[in-house]
């Protein structure tokens, strides 16, 4: 058994309401038709809370078929019906204007008592077609006015002092106007006035997430990420990562305990090892291949129909990638295990089908604990980003199973520390210096 340990395991669940295998919708377990039922998916984040985990999150985008709730809207009703647990949405900078962004994280915030989180993409995806666009910008464009974005974003957070309400009745002053600041703010992309138009939010900043590993994206990542949700498919990979973001944090003047990196693991979990290999088989058996292998297509020249399952992965045609215009350092992930491995067309199916990319795992209870302890404690990661592959059986298996395993092992906490994201994580809040020290 591991020695109690001050420095504890951080978990977030990536929620998908049938799970993450590309089969999961098709088991029996699963429940498709709850997809858009707000009750079912309040479930599933009480579930996430009762096994004290850090945080739920939802990802989203802008174009394609698919019956998922907005992210406001439903992290708003799960708020209403949790107490820790954190909540985090997906909003790219692309489609999207700062000042709405900053208003409503401003307003989930408030809403939760302080566990909003905001993971910050550029947008991977195209979705020009549905914004009367003529194409989606290229990488370099998206994070440079990314970057932009997000800075707007903070400043109309900090237009609001902490203690601009003061509820005077007596003289008749709701708000201390002296304490709410236009910002004036003129860049390259975005010229916003400002104050925005609710009070500054109770964590002072949402919790920023980050999802990316290129080396922009690390470098971004280390001036002013909190959280980064990453995909590094081994212990060396990911202590190899770890230990890069990690040492350029001193130069913006951080520690290293003020960023929080979070591999995916998508697990599929048993009691016994036997079991869990009998449900990835039934969940591999449930995917239809040929729209699956078109799909995994889209990182190669070719399509992968037009070969033998059991080739090998035509290395030769993947598309290099400064070519590849969704994530590209996902696209080096899927690569280089491929060529790690040297896989044949169906073993890089049957991952690409378990975790988008990200850690696949399939084991028994201790042996799903023994994985997250390993790269714990040896600096390959600060916790994970759980995708189970099957829900809600699978995330109910971790929480009733693997989180007590943890805990009896000293490193995953038993209560909440507090009642904010921010706390859970441990991180300080954000403090409004902006105009305090310009008093």
């Amino acid at each position: 058994m591991t020695k109690k340990n001050e420095r504890k395991v951080h978990l977030n669940v990536f929620l998908r309401a049938t799970g993450h295998h590309a089969g999961a919708w098709r088991h029996p377990d699963s429940r498709p038709d709850l997809e858009l039922d707000i009750h079912y998916l309040a479930y599933l984040a009480q579930t996430a809370e009762r096994g004290k985990l850090d945080s739920v999150f939802l990802a989203d985008g802008y174009a394609g078929n698919g019956s998922k709730l907005e992210p406001f809207t439903q992290l708003a009703a799960i708020a209403s019906v949790t107490e820790h647990i954190g909540l985090i949405a997906t909003v790219g900078t692309v489609y999207n204007d700062p000042f709405h962004v900053a208003r409503q994280f401003a307003s989930l915030d408030h809403i939760s008592g302080g566990r909003a989180g905001w993971n910050i993409v550029t947008g991977a995806g195209s979705a020009a077609h549905n914004f009367g666009r003529d194409a989606h910008p290229e990488h370099s464009i998206r994070y440079h006015t990314g970057e932009e974005f997000v800075e707007v974003v903070k400043q109309l957070w900090d237009s609001w002092e902490d203690d601009a309400l003061i509820f005077d009745k007596a003289g008749g002053r709701l708000i201390d106007s002296n304490k709410v600041h236009e910002i004036h703010f003129k860049g390259h992309t975005y010229a916003v006035q400002g104050p925005l138009n609710i009070p500054r939010p109770p964590q002072g900043y949402p919790v920023l997430v980050q999802a990316g590993s290129s080396e922009r994206g690390k470098e971004l990542a280390a001036k002013t990420a909190e959280v980064i949700f990453t995909a590094q498919q081994t212990f060396d990979a990911g202590k190899n990562f770890y230990f890069d973001v990690k040492s350029r944090l001193a130069k913006y003047g951080r520690t290293n305990d003020e960023l929080i990196i979070l591999p995916g693991l998508a697990p599929i979990v048993a009691d016994t090892e036997a079991e869990a290999r009998e449900l990835e088989t039934e969940l591999h058996s449930l995917v239809d291949t040929e729209q699956a292998l078109n799909a995994l297509s889209e990182r190669f020249t070719v399509n992968l129909n037009n070969y033998d399952l059991d080739d090998r992965v035509p290395l030769d045609k993947a598309k290099p990638s400064e070519e590849f215009n969704g994530i590209r350092s996902r696209q080096e992930v899927v690569l280089d295990a491929a060529r790690r491995e040297n896989f044949t067309i169906r073993e890089l199916l049957y991952r690409s089908n378990g975790g988008h990319g990200h850690i696949t795992f399939t084991g028994s209870v201790i042996q799903t604990a023994d994985f997250i302890e390993n790269w714990f404690t040896n600096h390959a990661a600060d916790g994970f980003n759980i995708l189970p592959q099957l829900v809600p059986t699978g995330l109910e298996v971790f929480v009733d199973k693997v989180i007590p395993e943890l805990q009896n092992r000293g490193i995953f906490r038993t209560e909440y520390e507090g009642k904010t994201l921010r706390e859970s994580l441990g991180l300080k809040r954000i403090e409004n210096v902006r105009y305090i020290q310009n008093r």
